[in-house]
């Protein structure tokens, strides 16, 4: 049985962090949803317009894997979302992985109170407003249990490939880094 996981999609995402997480892991063979917050129709930092496959409400809180996206309104955006901070705190009960990269470590979990006592890297700048009980780390992607954080757009790949791994195994994350001819 494929594992489940879900992208969230919010006005003002960073472009490359939510789309790349979206396409390795449908790569790797996870079953990804695309799930819109604040509705399916949203717009990106750059511009890009996207659909989501879904609205984050309609998500069924059985993931084994929640991407949150940075872009600074995203991650925002992200953040005020009262189902985001559901699925991000089930996920983790229920022993799934959550990753946030760029900003969203800082106005999402370290907000939601989640990355108490862990380690974590977020978009360079933004360190000092992580609470005192989280150990801010520079290097591009940081695992500490089932939290996966990230730098910002420039470390996108390595993030997802790290998301892979945890949920599918090195191995599987190996495969498909040689499948997209990752340096």
């Amino acid at each position: 049985m494929a594992k489940k996981a879900a992208v969230l999609f919010a006005n003002g995402f960073e472009e490359i962090e939510a789309v790349a997480p979206l396409d390795i892991l449908r790569r790797a063979g996870a079953e990804v949803t695309a799930a819109g917050v604040g509705g399916k129709a949203l717009v990106g930092s750059r511009g890009l317009k996207m659909t989501a496959d879904v609205e984050v409400e309609c998500l069924i809180p059985d993931l084994d894997l929640l991407v949150l996206p940075g872009g600074g309104l995203g991650a925002k955006n992200l953040g005020q979302s009262p189902k985001a901070r559901e699925l991000a705190e089930q996920t983790l009960a229920t022993g799934g992985i959550v990753g946030a990269i760029c900003a969203a470590p800082v106005t999402t979990l370290a907000a939601w109170g989640l990355l108490s006592g862990k380690k974590a890297a977020c978009f360079p700048g933004m360190e000092n407003q992580f609470p005192r009980d989280v150990v801010f780390s520079p290097e591009p992607v940081v695992v500490d249990g089932n939290i996966v954080t990230s730098r910002g757009a420039g470390t996108t790949l390595l993030f997802s490939l790290a998301l892979v791994g945890k949920l599918l195994g090195e191995d599987k994350a190996e495969e498909i880094a040689k499948s997209i001819v990752f340096l």
